[in-house]
């Protein structure tokens, strides 16, 4: 049983739908238990990760049978019709309980808002609600092996079949994409036209003829991360979102909610279970650690405050008040910081031990790089940032205007 805490800056609306969301997880969810602060989030065996990923597919499922999924979105569409506070009070309640929607909550993030602003009214009445439902999950095909950084110079291909578009390609870092039943699919569908332009959104089956998805093993064991191989792959043209040849849009949308939702994903002060490492290990007397500490603490502050602000506001289909690549650059930066100092601290000592405060520390070290490419690079950020938020020239570039044909490609 979860204890009951007042707030006293609710309105009565208010009370009452955080009573709701109380007594709904408390008749649903555990409430949090005890845990080692030295787990590790990721899983290195298919079956673990197979079964992580339907559970969080299952409390989504109950979320939506109970009028907790989507809380924002239209009644319509399976939503509640709610407002972003909602969204917050269910939140605070449901920190107290072991319930989370894992990868589902990303799909949601990323493609909702898109769908809603970019989607045609079939589209959203077909797809929101198995969206919410968790009945669909979804995965992001965008990077190639030859367009990362620069994903305006994908190459996979789609040519028009009367009703339908011909897809042949490869993607790659595509996260649980052998678990998903639906993709976000970005293709060349005009390669004379621009490099941004010429690209169509296409929203794809994973069981289609023609796909095979190949798992990738990362240096953690875990094989989170997949090649996705496209084989003369039919998608109807009813499933292009946005307009043809004009599918940077909608994927630029994808890519801002991306950004917003890794820098609001949370998951516990590392600052603090490094300050317990420090105790541990017997420097946290020491004043060069203890700044390092001090730093970190005060960068993860500051990010859970823009993150609060950014999720406002994508919550309610806004313009986020803050540039979404800010977060990413700051989980990043984090991510640097906290890795560095883990392995500071420990010493060899933390590269040779295989308990689980050792296999923490190593996954410190492992992830600080990851997170720095995945989800745009923070090179790229940086360049969004300055760009879109700062309004400084854009970086000298010979290939804006040229046809996508014509640009050398290795």
């Amino acid at each position: 049983m979860v204890v009951a805490h007042e707030h006293p800056v609710d309105t009565e609306e208010q009370a009452a739908f955080r009573a709701e969301a109380r007594a709904f997880l408390e008749a649903n969810a555990a409430a949090k238990r005890e845990s080692s602060p030295w787990a590790v989030n990721f899983h290195t065996s298919e079956e673990e990760g197979r079964r992580h990923f339907e559970l969080g597919r299952s409390w989504q499922r109950t979320l939506f049978d109970h009028r907790f999924a989507g809380l924002t979105y239209p009644r319509e569409l399976g939503g509640r019709g709610g407002t972003s506070w909602h969204e917050s009070i269910y939140r605070e309640e449901a920190d107290h309980f072991d319930a989370s929607s894992g990868f589902i909550a990303a799909t949601l993030a990323m493609l909702g808002p898109t769908l809603m602003r970019h989607g045609t009214e079939a589209q959203q009445q077909e797809y929101v609600p198995r969206l919410l439902s968790g009945d669909d999950a979804w995965c992001q095909l965008f990077s190639e092996p030859g367009s990362g950084s620069d994903l305006a110079g994908l190459a996979c291909k789609a040519e028009r079949d009367g009703d339908e578009f011909v897809v042949t390609g490869q993607k790659v870092w595509n996260s649980a994409a052998q678990f998903c039943d639906r993709g976000m699919l970005l293709v060349r569908t005009n390669p004379d036209m621009p490099k941004h332009h010429g690209i169509t959104f296409l929203l794809v089956d994973m069981d289609s003829p023609g796909i095979e998805v190949r798992p990738l093993v990362q240096a953690t064991g875990a094989s989170h991360f997949n090649e996705v191989f496209l084989s003369e792959v039919r998608v109807p043209v009813s499933r292009v979102l946005g307009q043809i040849d004009e599918g940077w849009v909608p994927a630029r949308t994808v890519m801002s909610n991306e950004s917003a939702f890794i820098g609001g994903s949370g998951g516990g002060s590392t600052s603090e279970r490094l300050m317990m490492l420090a105790r541990l290990y017997g420097v946290d007397g020491d004043p060069v650690t203890r700044q390092d500490l001090a730093r970190l603490h005060c960068h993860e502050r500051v990010l859970a405050m823009m993150s609060e602000r950014i999720m406002a506001a994508v919550r309610r289909r806004e313009t986020p008040p803050v540039d979404p690549s800010i977060l990413k650059l700051a989980v990043a930066g984090n991510r640097v910081l906290s890795g560095n100092l883990a392995m500071a601290i420990a010493g060899p000592a933390g590269l040779i031990s295989s308990d689980e405060r050792g296999a923490w520390i190593q996954s410190e070290l492992l992830s600080r790089y990851g997170v720095s490419i995945g989800g745009g690079t923070n090179e790229v950020q940086r360049n969004n940032l300055a760009e879109r938020a700062l309004g400084l020239p854009r970086e000298p570039t010979a290939d804006r205007d040229r046809p996508w044909r014509d640009i050398p490609r290795s």
